[in-house]
């Protein structure tokens, strides 16, 4: 592919750049949202239209199959997503419930374009940098109206979640597990989206974070508002940013405040991320030189537009004899979504749990020229099929011995509220 930059003003670009993508099948925006750290590396990027696909199930050695498939492409920016049900391919694992979004567990594709924003300056890699950059400032702007009619209804009741939560505090209290993930789904089986590029830019205006994605293929949508780091890799060094400990915002200044400080002394909500870290820890070590694992950042505290959240990082140096697939193997599916210990966590959220998480809880990311990875954690996203009108997003909360079911179920309503707000603001 050729490359060449443009001065352009970013958002109104990004407006057509989003107009005229309606006509490919395979579209995949990353926007950070202004979050940068020391590990940041796409600001925003885009990537449109597939020269390759990568599809998998659970069960065909997706990680095996997908390390093989980037390798034929060295040098090319590969986005897509893993799907939390290959958990069943990796462990001795099963899910009962059927596949409702029609997703596959993992798909990647090789773009034919790519468009890079830095500042007001834009990298176009194609083809024909030029042919596309005219393309798209001759298209209108994205139409920032669109419609959702529907209805969503919950496929667990507040009674199945109080009877699951004691279920699962039951385990706790027996000693099989510390924690478990407990997750329900919110849905709509006769959806129907006009413009979902506008509906997502309307969830990433009410709710902007750090790995938010739109992600179309063909006719389904996943529009992601994720706060989260599943794992990255830069140079040799592997980094993973859990959440655990949640706390709603206030209605003023000072409100605001004391909800920040009851959140980072709550010793329910410290433990629950401690025993995340630990988590992570371990399925780190799997990957990494010896010795080399370290916490370098304990329960950080960080405000978003809805939440408080405590977020903790754990990094290591790469094993050298690891490939970049294994290493996302040895630690998928991200532990903050499942409890610990881990595998005995996933086998009581299958049990408990009321429909299959699919592409929630998964990851969405990409493998980016420059042999690094970043992927997100699948959180406080709607995933949409246009071709079955079904819609759906789920939430969750850790269950531990000091959790009470009522505030759990309440903060699972809080972290829905960004995604019904959006649906209901057209």
């Amino acid at each position: 592919m050729a490359e060449a930059i443009f001065e352009v003003h970013s958002e109104l670009f990004l407006s057509k750049a989003l107009q005229w993508s309606k006509g490919f099948e395979h579209v995949c925006l990353f926007q950070s949202n202004g979050f940068s750290n020391q590990y940041s590396q796409v600001d925003c990027l885009m990537a449109i239209d597939a020269a390759e696909v990568f599809t998998s199930k659970a069960g065909q050695s997706t990680f095996e199959r997908l390390e093989q498939f980037k390798s034929w492409f060295p040098d090319q920016w590969i986005p897509g997503f893993l799907s939390y049900d290959l958990k069943n391919e990796l462990e001795d694992l099963q899910t009962q419930f059927p596949n409702r979004t029609g997703f596959p567990d993992a798909y990647f594709f090789v773009p034919k374009i790519i468009l890079q924003f830095k500042s007001n300056s834009l990298h176009i890699q194609a083809e024909d940098p030029s042919a596309v950059y005219q393309a798209i400032l001759n298209s209108e702007n994205l139409n920032r109206a669109f419609q959702y009619s529907g209805d969503i209804k919950s496929r667990m009741t507040r009674e199945d979640y109080f009877h699951a939560f004691d279920q699962i505090k039951g385990h706790i209290q027996r000693g099989d597990i510390y924690e478990a993930n407990l997750c329900q789904e919110f849905f709509d089986d006769d959806a129907k989206i006009e413009n979902p590029e506008a509906l997502f830019n309307k969830l990433n205006e009410i709710s902007p974070t750090p790995f938010a994605c739109f992600f179309k293929v063909k006719q389904s949508y996943i529009l992601s508002a994720s706060p989260e780091r599943f794992l990255a890799k830069r140079g040799n060094t592997l980094i993973s940013q859990p959440i655990k400990g949640t706390s709603a915002r206030g209605k003023d200044e000072i409100e605001d405040e004391m909800l920040k400080n009851k959140l980072a002394n709550n010793p329910k909500e410290i433990a629950e991320n401690v025993m995340i870290v630990d988590l992570v820890r371990n399925d780190l070590t799997r990957s990494a030189v010896p010795g080399t694992v370290k916490v370098t950042e304990k329960l950080g505290l960080y405000t978003f537009k809805h939440v408080h959240q405590l977020i903790s990082t754990i990094s290591c140096e790469k094993n050298p004899t690891m490939t970049d697939c294994e290493v996302i193997e040895n630690t998928f599916p991200a532990g903050s979504m499942t409890g610990a210990p881990k595998i005995s966590a996933m086998q009581l959220c299958d049990r408990y749990e009321t429909s299959r998480r699919g592409v929630y809880s998964g990851a969405i990311g990409y493998f980016s020229p420059d042999g690094n990875f970043d992927l997100n954690v699948v959180i406080r996203t709607l995933i949409y099929n246009a071709e079955t009108h079904y819609l759906s997003f789920h939430t969750g909360g850790a269950i531990t011995m000091d959790a009470e079911a009522e505030s759990e179920y309440a903060e699972c309503l809080i972290k829905g509220a960004a995604i019904r707000s959006a649906l209901n603001s057209f």
